[in-house]
């Protein structure tokens, strides 16, 4: 079965440098507390990693 990520953004963009308000935006989060699935695939979970203190991710199994 392929696996899905859930991710919220919990922690706000202001303040933070364009590169991670950037790699959130591709993640498809727009605002605070909106949740969006995505495939688990190797570059979903880079830009995860990288702004892993904005948001929470849950493991979904579709």
């Amino acid at each position: 079965m392929a696996k899905k990520l859930e991710i919220t953004l919990t922690r706000s963009l202001i303040g933070r440098p364009s590169d991670q308000r950037v790699t959130v935006n591709t993640l498809g989060l727009r605002k605070m507390h909106q949740t969006v699935i995505q495939d688990d695939n190797a570059a979903i979970r880079g830009m995860v990693n990288k702004v892993n203190h904005l948001v929470t991710v849950n493991e979904l199994d579709a």
